[in-house]
């Protein structure tokens, strides 16, 4: 089995406006298992349409897409989704937790869309999640009730529900304050350090970008620089 989880080779994107935009140019990118990667970069560098582009949530105008060793290119709408559901787990800035279920019911959602599980398994996933996170305690509240930090953690704990591979973040503590910035940090850095999984979070914050063990850094759509500490 490659060590590659997902890879894009020579992958451009092409927004066809009036006069076309491109969002991201001739990207050649490969992100192994366990890696924790910060994505920075001017605003307008292209890092949230490469994130959406790695989570198959938008398609390259050319060049191809792999995730887990499989070229995504041609595959249809339900084909894409249902790889998005087993092998990617998204948390996103705005967390865009149901504000009509439960803290738990939020969790259990991806477990419920994809089958694989009865329901006091799902039941029982979905509390250990939360309780992997010191939120078990929330589970019966709905989202509103919840601070910033703590629906953060719930998002996190959706996006783990159907034990993805990879977990992709777009600004994760763009709205949270210091402490609940480093909790949220220090999360990631346990899913890939511990769990082996592979955490790709595009952020404007220095402190998080800092602490992951590799930087990739956008400008004009381009990769800059690559780099490893």
């Amino acid at each position: 089995m490659s060590d590659a989880i997902v890879e894009l080779r020579s992958v451009t994107r092409v927004l066809q406006e009036v006069v076309p935009v491109t969002l991201v140019r001739d990207i050649d990118l490969t992100i192994n298992r366990g890696e924790f990667v910060s994505v920075t970069g001017p605003s307008g560098s292209g890092k949230s349409s490469l994130l959406y582009l790695l989570g198959l949530l938008d398609l390259p105008t050319s060049g191809h897409v792999l995730i887990d060793g499989e070229d995504t290119a041609g595959f249809s709408p339900d084909h894409l989704a249902r790889i998005r559901l087993e092998k990617l787990g998204f948390v996103f800035q705005f967390h865009f937790l149901l504000p009509e279920f439960t803290v738990l019911h939020n969790v259990m959602l991806p477990m419920l869309r994809l089958g694989k599980l009865g329901e006091k398994e799902i039941h029982e996933r979905g509390m250990a999640l939360l309780a992997d996170f010191e939120i078990a305690d929330q589970a019966k509240k709905r989202p509103d009730q919840l601070s910033g930090g703590q629906r953060q953690r719930v998002a996190v704990a959706r996006a783990l529900a159907n034990d993805p591979p990879l977990i992709l973040a777009d600004e994760p503590t763009g709205n949270l304050d210091m402490r609940n910035s480093e909790i949220v940090q220090g999360i990631f850095a346990r899913l890939a350090a511990e769990q082996g999984r592979t955490v790709i979070a595009v952020t404007h914050d220095k402190d998080f970008a800092d602490s992951a063990p590799r930087n990739v850094h956008l400008v004009d759509g381009r990769i800059e620089s690559d780099v490893r500490r």
